[in-house]
């Protein structure tokens, strides 16, 4: 009779889960969201935006929660909070919250970061009226050197690479606010991001110089930057992206243009 009284008990801690592991949890009796967090070695503010809570932060019995995985950076000297949000393909948001940086970037070097996992979509944005996309241009009128490539294994060219002559203009692809604009050290030496809203945005790398700065608003075909061979460029040339939500799209549909070579 005891070996029966206790298994709903055991069947009770099977179903709870083991937050240090798991993606997903299910609240259990006299769970906090606090306690979860602590348990799962997660932020608890990285928790709460994955799940839409806000404060108090409370959770209900049998309540799933999304527990985002997530990495460790440390900051590399001239590294910003957007070029490394960039690296990671994470909105730098979610790092802000993670990690509670001011809203500008500044990182300091030697600074411990949690890189959080990128949130899945919620299910109810899957339903809601999709907006419309941002008008999009060519950033630069010379010949395509590569363009968008997927391999099977999720790798390949995420953009459209341009090419230029040193000195040559190069202008924003669509109407939006700068999100970043300065060095990313790891690849694309000067490098503007744009936000054109509703989750859009458009990259601009292997700059030699920048002509705006993060919070500027900027019209389509305005001059962002100069082109030339910055960063781990091997010929002048600029690199171009278009993102939705974070995730690269091929930019040639978007642009009007067939794919690249």
């Amino acid at each position: 009779m005891k070996r029966l009284a206790l298994l709903p008990f055991a069947v009770l801690l099977l179903a709870a889960g083991d937050p240090r592991t798991e993606t997903e949890h299910v609240v259990t009796e006299g769970e906090t969201l606090g306690g979860i967090a602590n348990r799962a070695g997660v932020s608890l503010g990285v928790i709460a935006v994955a799940n839409g809570l806000s404060e108090p932060y409370r959770v209900r019995l049998g309540q799933k929660l999304i527990i985002p995985r997530q990495r460790n950076h440390v900051v590399k000297s001239g590294e910003t909070g957007f070029g490394i949000a960039y690296q990671y393909g994470v909105p730098f948001s979610q790092i802000a919250i993670a990690n509670q940086l001011p809203a500008d970037g500044t990182v300091r070097a030697g600074q411990r970061l949690i890189i959080p996992a990128v949130l899945p979509e919620r299910a109810a944005s899957t339903t809601a009226s999709t907006p419309s996309r941002p008008y999009f241009r060519r950033p630069h009128d010379g010949a395509v050197l590569l363009g968008w490539r997927r391999r099977a294994d999720g790798g390949g060219h995420e953009g459209i690479d341009y090419a230029v002559n040193p000195g040559d203009m190069i202008r924003a692809a669509g109407t939006g606010t700068v999100l970043f604009a300065g060095d990313e050290p790891t690849r694309f030496g000067k490098l503007v991001i744009i936000d054109h809203g509703n989750g859009w945005t458009s990259s601009y790398g292997h700059l030699t110089r920048v002509t705006v700065k993060a919070g500027d608003a900027i019209k389509t075909g305005e001059r962002i930057g100069i082109g030339g061979q910055g960063g781990t460029a091997t010929r002048p040339e600029l690199h171009f992206e278009i993102r939705r939500n974070e995730t690269p799209v091929d930019p040639a549909p978007l642009l009007g243009q067939t794919g690249g070579n």
